[in-house]
């Protein structure tokens, strides 16, 4: 989820927090699981700053290793005990589970989104993105809202936020099942499917989908249940050339497919150099996919240029390609 939803589910952790009787009867501990829950919420993101470094990085470690499960206990264990170095009268018990929980609900809200997490490392380094709910999504963002203003005058946290979170837990439900419906028709028109990337957008109705057969992809939306099809691309397999098998080596092209379930490939020719370029299908928009990665080599199978990353015009892209060196 975004940041933003993340800092409204500490104030809300933070206000079920007073449900727990050591809480609430002392001060200074609701104030050191406060800070707890609200740095929790926070912590798995902090591999944020890779995007200093480059795309590349952040694409492959982002919601990588901060959100695998050594990671998880890692967080709740040292910030917790950072902030009873600070409180050492409080019980330590209460603040760790509290302040681990909210580690634990960073992680778990992140595998619902399309671009999901590395949860199951190190026993499995697959992404784990089940795709029924947007990055940001307004209801939960708002709903969290209403109770944060309804705590500010006055209700009782704790039941607040467990109304809160009990809609909640029904609105994913019913997202779940809006998918499984989606998913059963897609399968029910084609033979041989073998993956459906759903990707919800901000509007409540309205999906992306990448359809993978056993020849070929498909791209689509749905809009109050109704698929249509907006592209059909025959699906072919990393061609076995020297100017691909170089091509893939490059650390932006290596970190797009390590994070890219499905997409497609282009080499281009010209004059001076040959272009390869990997296309994700997940995120059609406008007409365009904007999530690439592209390669440029010399005759000589000497890397130029290399870049992958958001792009919504060929201009921009062919700016960061003259500019970033590899």
């Amino acid at each position: 989820m975004d940041t933003g939803t993340h800092v409204v589910m500490g104030v809300a952790l933070g206000g079920l927090a007073t449900l727990d009787p050591a809480v609430q009867s002392d001060p200074a501990l609701f104030n050191a699981v406060f800070i707890g829950v609200m740095a929790g919420s926070q912590a798995p993101d902090l591999d944020t700053v890779n995007k200093l470094r480059n795309n590349a990085v952040y694409i492959r470690h982002h919601r990588g290793i901060t959100h695998s499960m050594p990671a998880v206990a890692l967080w709740g264990i040292s910030i917790s005990g950072l902030i009873y170095a600070f409180f050492p009268q409080v019980d330590f018990l209460h603040l760790w589970l509290w302040t681990f929980f909210a580690v634990i609900l960073h992680v778990f809200v992140d595998v619902f989104n399309a671009y999901g997490t590395q949860a199951y490392r190190p026993f499995s380094n697959r992404w784990v993105a089940y795709g029924i709910i947007n990055t940001f999504d307004p209801y939960i963002f708002g709903l969290h809202i209403v109770g944060i203003i309804a705590w500010a005058l006055g209700a009782n946290p704790g039941i607040t936020f467990l109304i809160v979170w009990f809609v909640l837990v029904l609105y994913y439900l019913k997202r779940y099942f809006t998918k499984r419906e989606m998913v059963n028709k897609i399968k029910n028109h084609y033979d041989h499917v073998e993956q459906i990337v759903t990707s919800p957008t901000i509007r409540y109705n309205k999906w992306r989908l990448a359809i993978t057969t056993m020849d070929k992809f498909y791209v689509g939306r749905a809009d109050n249940g109704e698929i249509e099809i907006l592209d059909e691309f025959k699906r072919k397999p990393l061609p076995d050339l020297p100017v691909m098998q170089k091509a893939i080596k490059d650390e932006n092209m290596d970190a797009f497919l390590s994070f890219s379930p499905v997409y497609r490939w282009e080499i281009d020719e010209y004059d001076d150099y040959t272009e390869v370029r990997l296309i994700d299908l997940r995120y059609r928009s406008n007409e365009r996919y904007p999530f690439v990665a592209v390669v440029t080599l010399d005759d000589d199978l000497n890397i130029l240029s290399s870049y992958t990353g958001w792009i919504f015009s060929e201009e921009k892209l062919q700016k960061k390609l003259d500019i970033l060196p590899t």
